[in-house]
């Protein structure tokens, strides 16, 4: 599976260089909004959602379809998370950077772009569209390719959340010196999810690391195991995007319901 969607993202960039030139998107840099740190957003007090935006998925299928991003966006934020995830992969998940500039206007959260980085370019792309930050999947790179990513990232003022899901991985991510770690509990060539592997994983994350939980989380009682555990913050889509009052269910998973931005999970 991640052979295929890492082919389909390199495909993707070749035609979008095609239209619009890296130099173009270079010139762009200066005109950036104000400044959203994404990985502040995950160390304050209190487990810190992540609430994603998707249509759809290779293992779900259809999600939401016709969700709007401000609707959505704007029920997260007034909900209590703590910053936003957007899919941009348009042939797998329905997304565009479009909807990265759309999630941009509606809210004031800091933005990560979700979808599979294989080429710089992508990094100019999500720098001039709205990110704060961007996903790099240790599966998906060579250690080579990961670094220079990793690299050009933070240049370029990018926050990036490396996300892994074995051992080996999580060493390569230590190895490249990481802020920000996701623990992905979906094995992404085999589709299935375990929760457990954040558990396995966590005792090995040394201290000061930024530990995101990835796949498989809906609950409540779920968020508040991984927070005893140590994890700092949790990415949650699908149970979001099916909920028929998002602000509702993210008020649920963050325990924001005294109408500020802080919430503590008791």
């Amino acid at each position: 599976m991640i052979e295929q969607l890492i082919s389909v993202a390199r495909d993707g960039v070749e035609e979008r260089r095609g239209q619009v030139p890296q130099a173009d998107l270079e010139s762009r840099l200066s005109a950036r909004g104000e400044d959203r740190p994404f990985r502040e957003a995950l160390v304050r007090p209190g487990l810190s959602l992540i609430a994603e935006f998707k249509r759809r998925s290779p293992s779900a299928g259809e999600i939401a379809a016709t969700a709007t991003v401000a609707a959505q966006v704007g029920a997260y934020e007034r909900g209590g998370a703590a910053a936003l995830s957007v899919l941009t992969d348009e042939r797998h998940f329905g997304g565009s950077l479009e909807d990265l500039r759309a999630a941009r206007a509606a809210c004031d959260l800091p933005i990560i772009r979700k979808d599979f980085i294989v080429d710089p370019y992508q990094l100019y792309e999500a720098a001039v569209n709205g990110a704060d930050a961007v996903l790099l999947i240790a599966r998906a790179l060579a250690n080579s390719e990961l670094a220079a990513l990793y690299a050009e990232a933070r240049r370029l003022d990018l926050d990036c959340l490396v996300e892994v899901h074995d051992g080996g991985e999580l060493q390569r991510a230590l190895e490249l010196d990481a802020d920000v770690i996701g623990i992905n509990n979906r094995d992404l060539d085999q589709g299935t999810v375990d929760i457990a592997t954040t558990y396995e994983l966590m005792p090995d994350v040394p201290a000061g690391k930024t530990v995101v939980a990835e796949s498989g989380i809906s609950s409540r009682n779920q968020l508040e195991e991984l927070e005893r555990v140590g994890v700092d913050a949790v990415l949650i889509g699908s149970a979001l995007m099916i909920a028929a009052d998002p602000e509702a269910k993210t008020r649920e998973l963050t325990g924001h319901d005294d109408g500020t931005r802080e919430h503590h999970l008791p």
